[in-house]
Formats: C-alpha cells, sequence, structure tokens
C-alpha cells in the first residue's frame, strides 16, 4: 500500500506546457532533515496524460529560500526525457530520497522544476513524496496437484 500525503505532493496532474516549477512546495521550516528514519521515502513522477507537443523535460529536485521557489539550487536531476516515451501511465524516478540534510545549502523550501524544451500542447505530470512503494510481484503457484 502507499502511504501519500497532500502536503507532500509536488503536483497533482499539473499540465505542463513550458518551463515551470511544481504547484506545491514542501516546507522544510526548521527541521531540514527529510530522509532520515526507518522509513524509506521515495519520489515519484507519473505523467496522467500524455504530453504531446514538446520536445523533451528534464525533472529537477530542487530547493529554495521561497515559497515560489525562486532562485533555485538543483538537488537532484533525471536525465532528458524525450516527449514520446512520456505517454499517459509512464512512471519515472522511482527513486529513494536522497537524506537531504547533508547538502550544505539547503533552504527552507522544496519542489521540482520541469525544464522544458519546445512547448508542449497538452498532457499533466503527478509527483511527490510517498513513504511505501505500491508494487505487487506476482509468482508461479508452488501448488502440485497432479497426485489428486
Amino acid at each position: 500500500m502507499t502511504i501519500m500525503d497532500k502536503q507532500a505532493t509536488f503536483s497533482s496532474a499539473q499540465l505542463l506546457t513550458t518551463t515551470a516549477f511544481s504547484t506545491n512546495t514542501y516546507d522544510l521550516s526548521v527541521a531540514r532533515d527529510i530522509g532520515v528514519g526507518l522509513d524509506d521515502l521515495e519520489l515519484f513522477i507519473i505523467v496522467p496524460v500524455a504530453l504531446t507537443g514538446g520536445t523533451s523535460v528534464r525533472f529537477d529536485v530542487v530547493t529554495s529560500a521561497n515559497a515560489d521557489l525562486s532562485s533555485p539550487t538543483i538537488v537532484l536531476s533525471s536525465p532528458v526525457i524525450v516527449a514520446a516515451t512520456l505517454v499517459a501511465g509512464y512512471s519515472l524516478l522511482r527513486i529513494k530520497w536522497p537524506v537531504l540534510s547533508a547538502i550544505a545549502d539547503m533552504k527552507r523550501y522544496i519542489g521540482i522544476q520541469y525544464t522544458i524544451v519546445g512547448t508542449f500542447s497538452a498532457g499533466s505530470v503527478t509527483a511527490g513524496l510517498i513513504l511505501d512503494r505500491e508494487v505487487q510481484v506476482y509468482y508461479a503457484s508452488g501448488l502440485n496437484l497432479g497426485g489428486f
């Protein structure tokens, strides 16, 4: 089961056309140790509606002293992802959240910067932090019915 928190959601089906920041930021306030503890946080980015018309996107985790993420410092970057890959349902960056307290210039707010090449005519992303990954692994049955 995935445990999500609205406050830890950076974008919820956010429409992307040109380079932008996530519509929501996470306020670290005074306590800036995020990702430290027994449970692993994961960053996720999902494409609910295919991104079309543009060329590519790079997803950057940023930190800033301002809630609008102006003057950001990039903490983590994805590779550049071509638009043809960003189809509906595409999930990327399911990675463990780094311990950010180790970064010397960590600011009060964190969020996502979407660096876009070209102009998208349609498409959206949902991004945030989750506490647990929603994954199921299915195996072949081990039940032997041969003797019945």
